[in-house]
């Protein structure tokens, strides 16, 4: 098997996840997020078409008819249309929508549902999907801890850190939605990145026990070398997964396919370097991995 240097360029990756994680955070403080309506707040109108909707001319004709600000998108089919208007507007306005696209449109249109959503709940689903995200990353920490060693769970949870501020900076920098889908994504996110971490640390804890005389970074280079097979195989078939929703998925989940595409990214490439630097880092060694000695052990009992 080759062994790859990837501990040789962790200095770069140092300087790239520094660079990313400046400018998400600066992206977050300036700009912020475009928070959806979930959020934000707002009224929520879903029409049915007698024939496929014409999205484009849906919002010039909500735009002309005072509407200015709302998002249309297909819902299930093309006859089925998501219309989210921003705060400011009621539950009411569901009747006088249906009758601007009844005026404007020559196939039938009829109302399914009109729903509203208040600031004060858009506030609370804001502060309960931080604290869940939150919370996660706690529980993170104390699994890996428990799991392996302490410095393995800071190491977990710096690149856990590392996706989920790179994946927020994303959709600060582009401006995109940031809505309970891609809120979802983000968790799925932390789960993901954790799963190929967790994998990472059991072959670097394996060889820390077996290649006893080898220094850190040498045994790190092997384990990231003996998984980066399988790491690798994993993150490009969920890519094609992935890829396949954001184009061909429909404007509904197409913010928690592209929120999942740079977190798989970027949690496939934390995996290698931020977790395994911050092990170098804390000055992870064999000692910290041995298996305790039981009083009265015999010699034998001691191989792993």
């Amino acid at each position: 098997m080759k062994v790859f240097n990837f501990m040789g360029w962790r200095l770069a990756a140092v300087v790239f996840s520094a660079v990313l994680l400046v400018t998400a955070i600066g992206s977050l403080a300036v700009r912020q997020l475009e928070w959806g309506l979930d959020f934000t707040g707002g009224t929520l109108v879903e029409v049915h078409y007698g024939d496929s909707a014409d999205l484009d001319a849906i919002r010039d004709t909500l735009d002309s008819g005072g509407y200015e600000g709302a998002t249309v998108v297909s819902f299930g089919t093309d006859q089925d249309v998501l219309i989210r208007l921003p705060s400011g507007f009621s539950d009411a306005d569901g009747a006088a929508v249906l009758a601007v696209l009844n005026e404007a449109s020559e196939a039938s249109v009829e109302l399914r549902r009109t729903e509203f959503i208040g600031p004060q709940v858009g506030e609370e689903l804001r502060e309960q999907g931080g604290l869940a995200m939150l919370l996660a990353l706690g529980l993170v920490m104390l699994y890996i801890g428990f799991r392996f060693q302490l410095k393995f769970a800071v190491g977990a949870v710096a690149a856990l850190v590392h996706d989920v501020l790179i994946t927020l900076g994303f959709f600060s920098v582009l401006g995109l939605e940031f809505d309970l889908t891609v809120l979802a994504a983000l968790l799925a996110v932390i789960g993901y990145s954790l799963n190929d971490t967790i994998v990472v640390a059991d072959r670097i804890r394996e060889n820390f026990r077996k290649l006893r005389r080898a220094e850190p970074v040498e045994v790190i280079n092997i384990s990231l070398s003996e998984t980066l097979g399988r790491t690798l195989v994993t993150s490009l078939t969920t890519l094609l997964v992935l890829a396949s929703l954001a184009i061909f998925g429909g404007e509904m989940i197409h913010g928690f396919a592209v929120a999942l595409i740079v977190g798989v990214l970027i949690g496939t490439y934390s995996s290698i370097y931020v977790s395994a630097t911050t092990l170098l880092l804390m000055g992870v060694s064999k000692e910290d991995l041995m298996i305790p000695v039981k009083e009265g052990a015999e010699q034998d009992d001691l191989v792993p």
